[in-house]
C-alpha cells in the first residue's frame, strides 16, 4: 500500500494531494501541463521536500514533516522512469539494467540472472550491447522500463513514460508495459496526459488540476459521473450544473443551467444536480427532427474531428443558440458526409430526456 499526504508550494503554485493505492495495483495520475503532476512524483520520490505530508509504502514511513522523518530518494523502495528515460549515455543496455542490483550489492551470479531475466522479459537479448545513442526512442524507453523494473521495486514511478514515442513505438511499448504491469506485486504511479493509456492502464484514476485532485475514481465512475469540466472532457461526456425544477405530471423535469434549458428524467432529484450526456446520444440534421425527443437545440458546427482508430466516427463540436450549453455529438462518419458538416453549418441538435444522466 501507497499512503500519500503532500503539501508543497513553489512560487505562486501550490499543490495538495491525498491518495492510497493498494499493491499491485496502478495508480494514473492524469492532469494538464502545469497541473503538477511531475510535482507529486518528486515528492513520492523523495526528489523533493513537502511543505508538509507524509508518505508510507508498506510499513515504512518514508516522509513524516510532522515527525521530522525524510528518507532520501536512495533509501526509498522505488523505481523511477523519467519522460526521457535518463539512461546513462556511456553505459551500453546489458551494464544500464545490472546498475541498480550492484549498486544494492547483489552477488555477480544474482546480478547476471537477473539482468538476462530482463532481457528477455523486454525484449532486448538483440540490444544487450548497444549504447543509448543507437538506440531509437522506443528502444531507449524499454530500457529505461526495465532498468525500473531491475530491483522489483516496492513503489514504480512512470513520468510520461510513452509521450515522445511514435504511434507505432508507443503502441508496441504498451502492449509490453501491459503484460509486465500484470505480473507486478508492488504499486505503481503513471503519470499521463492521454486519457485513453489511464483507462489502460489504471485501476484508478486520478485527475490533478491546478494542484488538487478534483477527481479519484475508476475510469467506470469517470465516465458516469464527471463532476469538473476538465474530467467530463478527459472522458469525452458532456457535462451541465442545473438547477431542477419541480417534476411535472409527465414524468419530465425542467432543468435550468447557467447556458440554458434542458429536459430531463429527475428520478427523484431535487436541487442542484449534474447533468452528463452520451455524445453519443445527441442526433444531428439539418432541418427540425420529427419524433419524441423532448430536447432540440438549433447549433452551428465548430470542427469536425475523426475519432480513431479509422475515423469511422466523428466528434462534432457545437455551438447552441438561444444561449444553451455547448455540445459535442458523436456521429458516424457516413452521417457527417451525408450531411456535409463542416465550420459553420447550421444543425439541429437532438437528444431524448432519458439520455442524460442527473446524479449528485
Amino acid at each position: 500500500m501507497l499512503d500519500a499526504q503532500l503539501s508543497a508550494r513553489n512560487g505562486e503554485f501550490s499543490l495538495e494531494v491525498s491518495f492510497q493505492v493498494p499493491e499491485a495495483n496502478t495508480l494514473a495520475l492524469i492532469g494538464e501541463s502545469g497541473a503538477g503532476k511531475t510535482s507529486v512524483l518528486r515528492l513520492l520520490a523523495g526528489l523533493d521536500a513537502p511543505l508538509a505530508g507524509r508518505v508510507r509504502a508498506g510499513d515504512q514511513v518514508w516522509c513524516d514533516t510532522a515527525q521530522g522523518v525524510q528518507w532520501p530518494a536512495w533509501q526509498r523502495d522505488l523505481g523511477y522512469v523519467a519522460q526521457d528515460g535518463a539512461l546513462f549515455p556511456h553505459l551500453d543496455v546489458r551494464a544500464q539494467l545490472a546498475f541498480g542490483p550492484r549498486a544494492a550489492g547483489w552477488p555477480a551470479a544474482r546480478t547476471q540472472a537477473r539482468v538476462s531475466e530482463l532481457l528477455t522479459a523486454f525484449g532486448l537479448e538483440a540490444l544487450a550491447t548497444r549504447l543509448p545513442a543507437q538506440l531509437s526512442g522506443g528502444q531507449r524507453q524499454r530500457v529505461a522500463l526495465a532498468r525500473a523494473w531491475a530491483l522489483e521495486p516496492a513503489v514504480l514511478l512512470l513520468d510520461e513514460p510513452f509521450a515522445a514515442l511514435d504511434v507505432t513505438a508507443k503502441r508496441e511499448l504498451r502492449a509490453e508495459f501491459q503484460r509486465q504491469l500484470a505480473a507486478r506485486r508492488g504499486v505503481t504511479v503513471l503519470v499521463t496526459h492521454d486519457p485513453r493509456e489511464a483507462m489502460l492502464f489504471g485501476q484508478r484514476i486520478a485527475v490533478l488540476e491546478s494542484g488538487r485532485l478534483s477527481q479519484l475514481d475508476t475510469a467506470e465512475a469517470l465516465l458516469a459521473r464527471p463532476r469538473t469540466p476538465y474530467v467530463a472532457e478527459l472522458m469525452g461526456v458532456n457535462l451541465f450544473v442545473a438547477e431542477l425544477d419541480e417534476p411535472r405530471a409527465d414524468g419530465l423535469t425542467l432543468a435550468r443551467t447557467s447556458r440554458g434549458e434542458f429536459e430531463v428524467v429527475a428520478q427523484g432529484h431535487r436541487g442542484r444536480v449534474f447533468l452528463a450526456l452520451d455524445p453519443r446520444e445527441v442526433t444531428l440534421s439539418l432541418q427540425p427532427p420529427h419524433g419524441t425527443a423532448r430536447n432540440t437545440h438549433a447549433a452551428t458546427v465548430l470542427e469536425v474531428v475523426p475519432e480513431p482508430p479509422f475515423g469511422e466516427r466523428v466528434r462534432v463540436s457545437l455551438e447552441m443558440s438561444k444561449g444553451q450549453p455547448p455540445l459535442v455529438a458523436e456521429i458516424t462518419r457516413h452521417s457527417a458526409e451525408s450531411l456535409q458538416l463542416s465550420a459553420g453549418v447550421r444543425v439541429f441538435a437532438t437528444f431524448k430526456a432519458t439520455g442524460v444522466r442527473v446524479f449528485i
